[in-house]
């Protein structure tokens, strides 16, 4: 009897210390982000990230959902088909004109003293060589867009009136760069690459946005959905990003064949194509996203003010 017992105790010790024991946590499954993507060189830092494996690195999927038009990008974003991309903070504030829908996490590309990310082009039967010149000018623009609004700001610092500023619609870049090379259209604007393609063919350089940062620079926004339920994944993300840049910019020859494979680069400009310098961590400031929005309100894209607090979220960063 006395064994019987003593045996029930053991039973009974073993049966209380599984039930006391911790559960085993399930791994936790790792996060994929979707990222919207046009074949522009502000994405650069992405695509050697993900050769150079930092994602995985940080913990992080990512799968890249490549788009032909901001309009497009913005749809499959709108639609939740994807989670993150490289837009400007004028879209974001179209995002967000009902309700805070996505939120800038990182400037992506920001024009530095020696690289613009905007330029002013003149066509080669234009004439035209200095800013004054462009008085009057129709210039080729996607109007509504980070385009247009440099174009203006540009143009004002360089003292022209508004009555004084042409542009006209010419949206789809292919059709500006026809026009210029043509003498159909006497100036349009074109983003880097392009705009040293243009001079490779003749065009003339009026003015690029290199002496002012504060107008033609690209972010990365999120979906404000995706960063509140997966904070630290938009972190890993962003880490993964940081890394890629310093490994840019320390040495962008080596990613050469980046731009060739994600068509970032026109073939004719592989040979001598400069990369830019990337920027390290940092988002737009309220005083960049006030101008903007100010011209926003101006064109009558909006009536209501865009919170800054709302839409820019630094808190993400590494």
């Amino acid at each position: 009897m006395r064994r019987i017992k003593s045996l029930l105790a053991l039973v009974i010790i073993a049966l209380l210390a599984v039930a006391c024991a911790p559960a085993t946590a399930a791994p936790q499954e790792t996060v994929t982000l979707k990222i919207a993507v046009l074949p522009i060189i502000d994405t650069l830092p992405m695509y050697v990230a993900q050769q150079e494996g930092l994602f995985a690195k940080h913990g992080v999927n990512v799968e890249f959902v490549p788009v032909a038009s901001a309009p497009e990008r913005d749809q499959l974003v709108g639609a939740g088909q994807a989670d993150g991309m490289v837009n400007e903070t004028i879209s974001v504030m179209l995002f967000n004109k009902e309700k805070v829908q996505v939120q800038a996490v990182r400037y992506a590309l920001r024009p530095t003293e020696n690289a613009g990310h905007f330029f002013i082009i003149a066509s080669a039967k234009s004439g035209i060589t200095d800013s004054q010149g462009l008085k009057g000018i129709e210039i080729g623009v996607s109007q509504g867009t980070v385009i247009e609004y440099v174009t203006e700001r540009l143009l004002q610092a360089e003292g022209l009136t508004s009555e004084e500023i042409k542009t006209i619609a010419v949206p789809k870049i292919p059709d500006r760069m026809a026009l210029l090379a043509s003498g159909e259209l006497n100036a349009g604007v074109l983003p880097d690459p392009l705009g040293a393609l243009a001079v490779q063919q003749g065009a003339v350089i009026v003015l690029d946005d290199s002496k002012h940062p504060e107008y033609g620079f690209s972010v990365i926004s999120f979906r404000k959905e995706i960063i509140d339920a997966n904070p630290e994944a938009i972190k890993a993300f962003l880490a993964a990003i940081e890394e890629a840049t310093i490994m840019l910019n320390s040495d962008s020859k080596k990613y050469t064949s980046v731009l060739s494979d994600q068509k970032l680069v026109p073939p004719p400009l592989l040979a001598s194509y400069s990369v830019p310098p990337f920027p390290t961590a940092g988002v737009p400031t309220e005083a960049e996203w006030n101008d903007a929005l100010a011209w926003v309100k101006e064109k009558g894209m909006l009536t209501a003010d865009i919170s800054y607090a709302d839409s820019v979220n630094a808190s993400l960063l590494p």
